[in-house]
């Protein structure tokens, strides 16, 4: 298993080995030690690997990542899984904010808190996260989930399209056309098999609340002014 040391490798060194820049990848697993809050950790990941990150990461760790399954022994700086595509990021510690913001598909496991805007304009991505996250998560969330087991800041959901949100804890705020909805029972199915995924097997799902858009903001209403 490679191993790459922050402390003397450069970031550009490691992104280059692990996305198999000149040759085909050979290996599959890769540990990355020392990364002392570096930023653009494993960024762009095309294939089917495995990254281990011991240590804490800074700014866009897993951006755009295609296919990798990446693990953060620590905690990570803003925009961790921004723009990602597929393949899974868990973090083990703590995420800064807009983690998984824009991304298109995947899963982003959080088993700490989540900082503010957290699944910003989310496309297709499942995030779940351990403990609470801060306001305006899921601001204009259009696809996919956001599984969040502790408790949720203000405005969450604002401007919402058609992502699911499930919260086990309390809601400091709804934004913009986001409501409570009921939960039925494709939507228990639905909770249990992403708290499966994130490892959270313990969660009861009859225990969190469903939250989507009300879907007066598609369009413009002359009524409705005050929500824009």
């Amino acid at each position: 298993m490679p191993a790459f040391d922050l402390s003397t490798t450069s970031i550009r060194a490691l992104n280059e080995a692990l996305h198999g820049t000149g040759e085909p990848l050979k290996d599959r697993r890769f540990e990355v030690r020392n990364p002392r809050g570096s930023h653009a950790v494993a960024v762009g990941c095309r294939d089917q690997i495995t990254v281990a990150v011991h240590g804490p990461v800074g700014y866009y760790c897993g951006g755009m990542n295609a296919a990798a399954t990446i693990t953060v022994h620590g905690s990570a700086g803003p925009g961790v899984g921004e723009n990602m595509m597929s393949g899974s990021i868990v973090v083990e510690g703590d995420a800064s904010q807009y983690a998984g913001a824009t991304g298109r598909g995947g899963l982003l496991v959080i088993k700490g808190n989540a900082a503010s805007r957290c699944g910003i304009s989310m496309k297709g991505i499942d995030i779940v996260v351990g403990g609470s996250v801060g306001h305006m998560s899921a601001f204009m969330g259009q696809s996919g989930h956001l599984v969040v087991l502790g408790d949720a800041g203000d405005a969450l959901g604002d401007s919402l399209y058609e992502a699911q949100l499930f919260v086990r804890g309390k809601v400091k705020s709804l934004g913009a056309d986001c409501i409570e909805k009921e939960m039925r029972g494709k939507h228990h199915a639905t909770l249990e098999q992403l708290l499966s995924k994130a490892g959270m097997r313990g969660a009861d799902p009859s225990q969190f609340r469903r939250y989507g858009s009300a879907r007066k903001l598609y369009t413009f209403n002359i009524d409705n002014a005050d929500a824009y």
